[in-house]
């Protein structure tokens, strides 16, 4: 096989990847709505529960124990994997109470606005300049956000939050340059005590639905671990055969996902005060991707050039 025909190989292999990738996270609230008579906690507690078991096999399977320790065993890594836990944390906690409480279309809109709320990171921690268009796309985010509170009376706080802890998970974990798999096994690790902890509690209040409440129920929750970690090795995959603007690209089909399916399928309310607001972020979104596309490409004859 040519270079050319392995590397287009490659390609299309990421691409799928990808496109598995980002479409189980945008159909995720499925699985949430399917475990919606447990309380987001202890839904969470699980998932952190079982993705660290799947992890761990996944870590003998790809015999990385030596890298998991190696990680475990580096102080300043190991901190800053302790505030990713606790952001991505959140930030799970978040989109599961979100979707048990039908506000499905307000966390498609954060995750809507975690590529712009990154770009104002890079600029604040990694002294990023912003080129014009990139100040536009994030004016009109900012105008979509404001009329969501003149028109609600309020911001935007499931959307808000899931953009920060997300943007900021994204920052950290950057600085930390870890493997992806190796860094969510850690976090898990690192989370597990207290979900463990949690349902040890629960149980003792006689109030945990795990083995309580129906073998198909017990099932859902355990699978709590696939959904986590399934998206991610996908990801890990496509990231690795992609260029990054394909990835950018890619990163709009899991909220454009769970959009429609809020507003097809769930039909949750999405009012002119709602479309109002997403038309300015979708704007936003448009003028951000074609600045980074069209800067891509001038780029590019530089850098075969040298």
């Amino acid at each position: 096989m040519s270079q050319s025909a392995s590397h287009e190989n490659n390609v299309r292999t990421g691409l799928v990847y990808g496109l598995l990738a980002f479409g189980m996270w945008g159909v995720g609230p499925v699985y949430f709505k399917a475990v919606a008579s447990v309380t987001p906690l202890e839904v969470l507690a699980h998932r952190i529960i079982w993705s660290v078991v799947l992890l761990l096999l996944f870590i003998s399977w790809r015999r990385q124990w030596s890298r998991l320790w190696a990680l475990m065993s580096d102080p300043r890594r190991l901190g800053g994997l302790l505030i990713t836990a606790l952001l991505v944390a959140a930030n799970w906690l978040t989109f599961i109470n979100a979707v048990s409480q039908g506000e499905i279309v307000a966390a498609s809109l954060g995750y809507f606005i975690i590529p712009l709320f990154s770009v104002l990171l890079g600029v604040v921690f990694f002294s990023e300049r912003l080129r014009l268009w990139q100040m536009v796309a994030i004016l009109l985010a900012l105008c979509g956000v404001a009329n969501e509170v003149v028109t609600v009376g309020r911001l935007p706080i499931i959307a808000l939050t899931l953009a920060v802890t997300f943007g900021l998970y994204g920052l950290v974990r950057k600085k930390l340059a870890v493997d992806p798999l190796l860094g969510l096994t850690v976090e898990t690790l690192l989370l597990a005590p207290l979900a463990l902890g949690y349902l040890a509690w629960l149980g003792y209040q006689g109030s945990l639905h795990f083995a309580h409440d129906s073998p198909l129920l017990d099932l859902l929750l355990a699978l709590g671990g696939v959904v986590t970690t399934l998206p991610l090795v996908c990801f890990a995959a496509a990231a690795n055969r992609l260029p990054l603007t394909t990835i950018g690209v890619l990163h709009y089909l899991a909220p454009s996902i769970t959009f429609l399916l809020a507003v097809s399928v769930y039909n949750e309310p999405f009012g002119s005060h709602r479309l109002i607001t997403f038309a300015f972020i979708w704007l936003a979104l448009a003028v951000f991707s074609g600045d980074g596309w069209l800067y891509q490409r001038k780029r590019v004859p530089v850098l075969q050039g040298g």
